[in-house]
């Protein structure tokens, strides 16, 4: 007699993730086809109407992402995800394209309507971020985000220095699953260390008044992670919370692998010959992936958020 599934429950959690997964797309691709009549029936009407075109262009637009969705083969891909920027060594320059990508990434989200909030923030010295980290809620957020993971590098004529000298900068990208109640992540309260500190930045009534920002050190691994944008202590230490077991997670992962991903080894060191993606404005504009080859001259239109094509030749390698 075969072996009842619901005797091993990651078997069966792994089952329902799958389940779930099929019923979304299932859902999805029903949904389009649900516009794809509606629209056909308006156009027929009125072919020149503004919202009908605008509709049939996002419509376009969501089929061919929907093209890609066997690409996502990573069990945790359908997930939302925490996306971390850290600036590099060289003060001012590497916090200011800290906040470049910052921005770069939160453009690229609002292009596939998804939504961003800011857990943590941490502004720099003079112009730009240190550090700041994001969650990016959406259908295969992690999915879409998981291969930005490593050193982005920017060659630009610095608006900082006053001789108009050109400057290279380094900035790091991670990016953890949003893990939902089905995965399951042991955590003993024995192993944390948690600290609370006065929020800093703009912003909130709360903001260097109170110690309602979180800290939460996981001791056996050193994993380390802060929140300090939400209203209260209690719904910091929540999100904190949250964040270290996507870590965890993503840490189990990186175990289970036969080898470390490249991507991951290359985002160590925030320096010169480990970056994954560089982006030149200035004596030319280039974005070139270094893993993929893919490029293109319009750096602006990268810089506004527009990076499907990096992220779909990663996914088509595997």
């Amino acid at each position: 007699m075969a072996p009842d599934l619901w005797d091993n429950p990651d078997d069966a959690r792994a089952l329902l993730r799958r389940k779930s997964a099929i019923e979304r797309e299932l859902n999805e691709f029903s949904e389009m086809d649900s516009e794809y009549r509606n629209l056909k029936e308006l156009y027929a009407i009125a072919p020149d109407d503004a919202d009908v075109i605008d509709g049939i262009e996002k419509l376009a637009a969501r089929v061919q992402n929907a093209k890609y969705i066997t690409l996502f083969n990573n069990p945790a891909d359908g997930n939302n995800a925490f996306l971390f920027i850290q600036a590099g060594a060289g003060g001012t320059e590497a916090q200011d394209w800290a906040q470049m990508l910052m921005r770069m990434y939160t453009r690229w989200a609002e292009r596939h309507e998804f939504t961003v909030e800011v857990v943590e923030e941490h502004e720099g010295d003079t112009a730009g971020i240190k550090s700041a980290t994001l969650r990016i809620i959406g259908e295969r957020a992690y999915g879409w985000l998981r291969n930005e993971i490593g050193v982005h590098r920017l060659v630009r004529i610095s608006p900082f220095n006053a001789n108009g000298k050109r400057q290279t900068s380094f900035a790091s990208v991670d990016v953890w699953p949003d893990v939902d109640d089905s995965i399951q992540i042991e955590i003993n309260e024995k192993d944390l260390r948690i600290d609370t500190y006065r929020s800093s930045g703009a912003g909130g009534q709360h903001v260097n008044k109170t110690d309602s920002a979180v800290r939460i050190t996981h001791i056996p691994t050193g994993i380390v992670v802060t929140c300090q944008n939400e209203r209260s202590q209690f719904q910091n230490k929540d999100m904190a919370m949250k964040i270290l077991r996507s870590r965890l997670y993503e840490l189990e992962m990186q175990k289970r692998a036969e080898e470390e991903d490249a991507a991951k080894a290359a985002q160590k060191k925030i320096e010169w010959g480990s970056q994954i993606r560089n982006y030149v404005l200035y004596p030319y504009q280039l974005v070139k992936d270094v893993r993929t080859g893919t490029e293109t001259t319009d750096s602006g239109a990268v810089l506004d958020g527009d990076l499907d094509k990096f992220m779909i030749d990663l996914l088509q390698r595997g």
